[in-house]
């Protein structure tokens, strides 16, 4: 049986832009096939306004870890 060697866990940080945008492309694209938004204007919009709000979380998540 192998000898297991004791080694210190390594937590990533979640990068929450990436997190974020990638649900708000989820969640368009699922009201876009379901036909919920048909008007690309207010899609691109709410793409736009959820982009924005992605990279705010990101840079206050970034400024309180301090790096």
């Amino acid at each position: 049986m192998p000898h297991e060697v004791e080694r210190p866990r390594r937590l990533h940080r979640t990068d929450w832009m990436a997190l974020l945008s990638g649900v708000l492309f989820i969640v368009l694209g699922i009201l876009t096939v379901t036909h919920a938004i048909t008007d690309w204007l207010v899609l691109i919009g709410v793409l736009v306004l959820g982009l924005a709000f992605a990279g705010l979380v990101a840079i206050i998540a970034r400024v309180f870890r301090g790096k």
